[in-house]
């Protein structure tokens, strides 16, 4: 609506300008021919952006939820025109008595028109009034009003048959999301010359998971790997390697166990002093950016960034590093803008920060001068919003910093930098790994799980359990039994992780995850490869599926069949609550509610019929091998969006 009406503000203008030129006024002729192009070219431009936008929104797929909400607040608004922001409840139904979808709005209005205008109103009535209101629409068959006054909704069988012929038609298109938001997620996070372990895992998987979903949605997403590669741990590694390879200038030196080589410094800068000094004057040059030890720090961090990348190639992860290092230039004028404000108050020698509402304050600068945590991790913040312009700003990090990274929030909001009501800063909590005995997740000698020993077991058990079903024989060439264990394996852990909710712990267990009943990847998986595998049987091809989906009706007469395209159409309205709640489980509780609705609508109604006694197909119910074409679509999107791999076979 906006470009319609600049289209015709800017054809006005043109007009305007022809007919002042036209007046022969010479002096500004020229000013008023580039006026006039820039008008023209601005205008072709807004005509294109139209036109893409509104084909792109005729292939989006619909949000009915969101469709019914609009169709509702016209009925309200109609209604009750001077209710100042009524309550706008539309939701699934619970069960097909009640209709497809209900509207629960006229419970709260009864409540505010008692208090605003003392009126007494039974949300019955209430119902009534805004069901006679409903503006004409294209997706509701009709309405029935229940109990106290909640409104049932029925969709439209053509509605939905028409949303799944194009959804066919088009591939699963997003529905569109207006001006192009930038979105910046801190997921991961490693620190230098130290391995990746088990608590790492939900970071880098829930981060990953998250710039998928809004990288799906039309969002320019920027993935940020916040390593800790700065600090002073790194002057007792420099000057350990300066001992143990003092040539690594001109060889490189052979460091092959980081992890060794990080605990053999740490012991010698705990109990020798020499050490120790030298240590503390490793991290003063290489601060000052003396080369020879720049080229150290380098070496130490390349050694790290290989054995990260091992596990990020394992899990399909994508990451542009900016580790600490990247802000310690502007660090110093952080400190500055904080003083200037008149925010800094000095404590013991330290430049201390406090933040109305926090007990804590932030440690800005060391009594020696040096930076912080605090420092470093504001100078991200303000560059993530000053110089990337973010619009959304997530950071996936364990519970355990959330008073930290809250702090860091607000302090950015106190100086200036955001308003929260323009950008969205989130931190993305979560909980922490747990064994099976519900205690931390340690190896038997009481060792942090390291992260690549967890991926190579899974890999491993996922080969035996294709083994217990005996896919090696016969039924899987060598390379699918391949491409099958490593989708089972890391779609496993993967998903494991994903379909708990965040906030809370989980606990990790292998043969849980494996076991191919219940809502895990394994069941998943299996499914997705036997719905696929209906059409192939049955020698239809993806060319006479296309065909199909342009010439044939989907009917939905069957009660199943019915309740599987609703399911369907469901997709973009689980992705909405995610993209604003950014809890990844309501995906794979809604993955696993389509597969187990598909296998209702599979066991009631015939896709391919044969004959009982030779086995030979006699016919081809073609809308309904559609119908488990539209589930597979979904299905392969939602494993996209969670990381996850499917095989055709398994």
């Amino acid at each position: 609506a906006f470009q319609e009406n600049e289209i015709k503000l800017l054809t006005a203008e043109i007009e305007r300008l022809k007919n002042f030129g036209c007046l022969g006024v010479s002096p500004s002729l020229e000013g008023l021919r580039d006026e006039n192009a820039k008008l023209k070219y601005r205008l072709n431009f807004l005509r294109k952006s139209l036109q893409e936008e509104r084909s792109k929104t005729a292939k989006s797929m619909i949000n009915i939820n969101s469709r019914l909400q609009e169709i509702f607040g016209a009925a309200i608004q109609a209604a009750y025109p001077d209710l100042e922001n009524p309550p706008l409840v539309v939701t699934p139904s619970q069960q097909p008595k009640f209709g497809d979808y209900q509207c629960n709005s006229a419970m709260g209005i009864t409540q505010i028109l008692l208090k605003t205008k003392e009126q007494k109103v039974s949300p019955r009535e209430i119902a009534e009034k805004i069901s006679k209101n409903i503006p004409a629409n294209e997706c509701i068959e009709k309405v029935e009003i229940a109990g106290p006054g909640f409104i049932n909704v029925h969709l439209r069988k053509d509605f939905v048959s028409k949303q799944l012929s194009s959804l066919l038609i088009n591939g699963v298109q997003p529905p569109a999301v207006g001006k192009r938001k930038k979105v910046v997620v801190d997921f991961s996070s490693p620190n230098i010359a130290k391995e990746m372990h088990v608590g790492h895992l939900r970071s880098t998987i829930i981060g990953e998971s998250m710039c998928r979903l809004f990288e799906f949605a039309g969002y320019d997403v920027l993935r940020l790997n916040h390593l800790g590669d700065w600090g002073t741990q790194f002057g007792m590694l420099i000057a350990h390697l300066q001992d143990k390879f003092p040539d690594y200038l001109t060889v490189s030196p052979p460091i092959g166990d980081l992890q060794a080589f990080y605990k053999e410094s740490k012991r010698r800068f705990d109990t020798e002093e020499e050490f120790k000094k030298r240590a503390y004057q490793c991290v003063v040059l290489l601060q000052s950016k003396n080369p020879d030890f720049i080229k150290a720090w380098e070496l130490i961090c390349d050694v790290s960034r290989k054995e990260f990348q091992k596990i990020y190639n394992c899990l399909d992860i994508t990451l542009i590093e900016r580790g600490e290092s990247f802000y310690h230039e502007m660090m110093k004028d952080i400190v500055k803008e904080f003083e200037d404000k008149g925010f800094v108050q000095v404590d013991d020698g330290r430049k201390i920060v406090f933040v109305t509402g926090f007990p804590v304050p932030l440690t800005i600068m060391k009594s020696d001068g040096g930076y912080t945590y605090d420092t470093s991790d504001l100078a991200a913040l303000k560059h993530r919003l000053c110089e990337e312009k973010a619009d959304i700003l997530i950071y996936v990090v364990d519970s355990g910093q959330s008073v930290h990274l809250q702090t860091v929030f607000a302090a950015g909001q106190m100086i200036g930098w955001y308003d929260p009501k323009v950008t969205r800063v989130a931190h993305a909590a979560f909980g922490v790994v747990l064994g099976e005995d519900k205690k931390k997740f340690k190896t038997r000698s009481g060792d942090t799980v390291r992260l690549i020993d967890l991926l190579e077991e899974g890999l491993k058990r996922a080969m035996d359990k294709l083994k217990d079903k005996e896919r090696d024989k016969v039924v899987l060439t060598e390379e699918e039994l391949k491409a099958a264990q490593t989708s089972v394996a890391f779609g496993c852990i993967k998903y494991a992780d994903l379909s708990h909710n965040r906030l809370n712990d989980y606990v990790f267990s292998f043969d849980k995850m494996l076991d191919d009943r219940g809502n895990t990847a394994a069941y998943l998986l299996y499914a997705f490869t036997r719905i696929r595998a209906i059409a192939r049987l049955a020698n239809i091809d993806e060319q006479m599926l296309r065909k199909a989906a342009r010439e044939e009706v989907l009917m939905l007469d069957h009660e199943k069949e019915w309740k599987l395209g609703k399911c369907i159409l469901r997709f973009p309205e689980i992705l909405q609550k995610i993209l604003e709640d950014l809890l990844l489980h309501t995906l794979c509780d809604y993955l696993y509610e389509l597969a187990t609705t598909f296998t209702e609508f599979y066991d009631n109604c015939y896709c391919v019929e044969k004959d009982r006694q030779s086995g030979q197909i006699v016919k081809v119910n073609m809308w309904r091998l559609l119908l488990c074409e539209a589930t597979a679509t979904i299905m392969a999107k939602g494993f996209d969006i969670l990381g996850i791999k499917p095989v055709q076979r398994m």
